[in-house]
């Protein structure tokens, strides 16, 4: 099977296309035809092994220390299921299915455990789409649902709203009876208020925790703005939830409960078959619908990583890996 790899750490010039064998599925796996991945932020983390200083070693000790452990990168797929494992009972032959692995899906198959994080492709939603969802659905909907704890009513700042987890959380925050300020670049206002957002800032022109504003939580999705001053204008159950944070922020966390005020949460979420049937169910109820920015095929991955490196997407960005058997239903 082709597939994307990387045989070093560093910059996506390091990735190139390969034949690697064809994965057999083990008993209580299933193999996917992979129809369509992603390239994602948490892709370039592994490719470039990109942590945060404190967590660099665990993390090292997950990817390979001297170079990478599993060469294909890759956490979303969708496609259909091509050859079942012993045990198998989920899925049938030809079922059309999405999901996210922590890794192997930048390829033309990939076996997946049937009780992990794979699902029935949402309906009326295709490949390309369901590709697109499970890391910023299912990142955006565990912090504002269980870390946030948002509720009717809430004002809720998303920064970095067009990106690959803002929109989603835009469209989520919505879907929970918020109020919703994203803050983007002034081109994205159009597509942010179509996914509901009430009020766009434009990050060039506006200061979002600018004095007088007043918000109940701010989802920063990109670490541009700190507790420090996101403190003065939450209220006093206010809740600064960072999607990524670094040594400082575990430190305010643990210091934050000392003085009343508000909190800074922090989370890691888990892409579970839980979260991703959550996920299906607030795409099949319209409360959420796929964003891509890009697609690219599978062999011009270096482009596709070098257009998620500069942080200037809109949504997802996704690998066309090959065509389907069967037709599906666009979205």
């Amino acid at each position: 099977m082709k597939a994307a790899i990387h045989t070093r750490y560093g910059p996506p010039s390091v990735l190139h296309i390969a034949d690697l064998p064809t994965p057999v599925p083990g008993p209580g796996e299933v193999l996917v035809r992979v129809v369509a991945s992603s390239v994602t932020t948490a892709d370039w983390r592994f490719r470039a092994s990109a942590f945060p200083p404190f967590l660099w070693l665990l993390g090292r000790s997950m990817t390979g220390f001297l170079r990478p452990r599993n060469p294909v990168l890759g956490m979303e797929f969708a496609g259909e299921v091509a050859a079942i494992g012993a045990g198998v009972t989920r899925f049938a032959l030809g079922d059309a299915v999405f999901g996210s692995t922590l890794g192997g899906s930048n390829a033309e198959f990939v076996t997946v455990p049937e009780d992990a994080a794979i699902a029935p492709l949402p309906a009326g939603t295709d490949f390309a789409g369901a590709a697109a969802l499970p890391f910023g659905a299912i990142s955006a909907n565990v912090f504002l649902r269980d870390v946030a704890q948002v509720a009717p009513g809430d004002h809720v700042l998303v920064n970095g709203a067009s990106g690959g987890v803002g929109v989603y959380a835009v469209q989520i925050a919505k879907a929970m009876g918020a109020r919703v300020t994203a803050v983007a670049s002034a081109g994205n206002a159009g597509l942010l208020r179509d996914l509901g957002a009430d009020a766009v800032l434009d990050y060039r022109a506006d200061d979002p925790l600018a004095r007088g504003r007043h918000y109940d939580v701010i989802f920063d999705t990109v670490g541009s703005l700190g507790f420090r001053r996101a403190r003065r204008v939450l209220g006093r159950s206010g809740r600064f939830v960072p999607l990524n944070f670094a040594l400082r922020e575990v430190l305010q966390a643990l210091t934050a409960p000392l003085r009343r005020g508000p909190a800074i949460r922090l989370a890691i979420s888990a892409n579970t078959r839980a979260e991703l049937d959550a996920v299906a169910a607030l795409v099949e109820d319209g409360a959420v619908r796929p964003v891509i920015d890009r697609v690219y095929p599978l062999d011009e991955i270096v482009a596709a990583h070098r257009h998620v490196d500069a942080r200037h997407r809109k949504g997802a960005v996704i690998l066309s890996v090959q065509q389907p058997k069967t037709a599906r239903a666009a979205a």
